[in-house]
């Protein structure tokens, strides 16, 4: 064979199979790998979205579907009888800003966020790092810690409404051994709301808890020698490691916290029904009053949005201003 048929002869065997015989084959093959790339990511995409489907139903129909008709009811009448709802605009913002008791709530439910968020982080906090460390009985106090978060809400609200009762309650026996005369704790203007932040810290703290606990577990303790090895003190390691490190879980408990400061409605139906004086009458109690007990469903309807509005610009400015000061491992 010649020089010429050296250099233009058909490969055989593998490598004959292997490459393609021409520029066409070579576009068919390439045609054909990408189109099953496609199946592949199409039939991917199309199994999560299926995973996905029965959680997005049921976020839609419970969370995006009431929050939508809610916004659209706030600008309609509250339909009574034969008379159906009608179309009257902001008339039903305006009511509310003429309204004095919803200030009121919203004044009250304020000074409640800022005394409760605090306390229960800080006290979450404090509780976690107690119990991560090596105690004698580190497991009972978990337990202790902990069981005020799985008892039913009306049940902590009618021990402490026995707690505080005049005369009699654990708060006046206590309170008497050191000479302290026995006081109306919840229908004192001056302590009913200082009565509901306590019973609301108690109960929410050892949730909280269980969220540092676990993330104080995930902290290296290659961390805490090397600190030690230093000459690090305790505290200096805590503040300058320890904490920013647990940054995302307080964004996260901060979060939950500010949600659950406007969410209380259960403590106040049974220990103070709002008084006295509305004094105790928090924003989600009065949303429940209005529409559930005067069947204003519109104004109750324009207080709900209002409410979603402060959660939504408070969580976001929470991610806004704190993503920069969260640390990730």
């Amino acid at each position: 064979m010649g020089v010429e048929g050296d250099l233009f002869h058909e490969p055989s065997g593998e490598v004959g199979r292997l490459l393609p015989r021409s520029a066409g084959d070579a576009v068919a093959a390439a045609s054909r790998r990408s189109n099953v790339v496609m199946s592949a990511r199409w039939a991917t995409n199309v199994n999560g979205w299926l995973l996905l489907l029965p959680s997005a139903v049921l976020l839609v129909t419970f969370t995006h579907y009431p929050a939508v008709a809610t916004f659209i009811g706030s600008f309609f009448s509250t339909p009574k009888g034969a008379r159906p709802a009608v179309f009257v605009g902001l008339d039903n913002y305006q009511a509310m800003i003429e309204d004095p008791i919803f200030w009121q709530a919203l004044h009250n439910n304020i000074i409640y966020a800022v005394s409760t968020i605090p306390l229960t982080i800080v006290l979450a906090l404090f509780m976690a790092v107690a119990v991560n460390a090596k105690l004698v009985g580190r497991s009972f106090m978990r337990l202790a810690f902990f069981t005020p978060t799985v008892l039913p809400m009306i049940a902590v609200a009618n021990i402490w409404l026995f707690f505080y009762s005049p005369g009699y309650g654990l708060v006046d026996q206590v309170f008497s051994v050191f000479g302290v005369p026995a006081h109306n704790w919840l229908g004192d203007e001056h302590t009913a709301l200082a009565c509901l932040i306590v019973v609301a810290v108690w109960k929410d703290a050892g949730f909280f808890m269980i969220f540092y606990l676990a993330a104080l577990q995930q902290i290296s303790p290659n961390l805490s020698e090397a600190a030690a090895l230093e000459g690090a003190s305790r505290w200096y390691f805590f503040r300058r490691v320890t904490f920013p490190l647990l940054m995302p879980t307080t964004l996260f408990v901060l979060i939950n916290a500010i949600i659950n400061s406007f969410r209380l409605i259960d403590h106040i139906v049974v220990m103070t029904r709002g008084g006295p004086n509305n004094t105790t009458a928090l924003l989600l109690y009065y949303i429940y009053e209005v529409g559930f007990k005067f069947w204003d469903t519109a104004f109750a309807a324009t207080l709900t949005v209002v409410l979603l509005v402060l959660l939504a610009a408070m969580a976001l400015g929470q991610f806004i201003f704190l993503d920069r000061r969260i640390h990730y491992q």
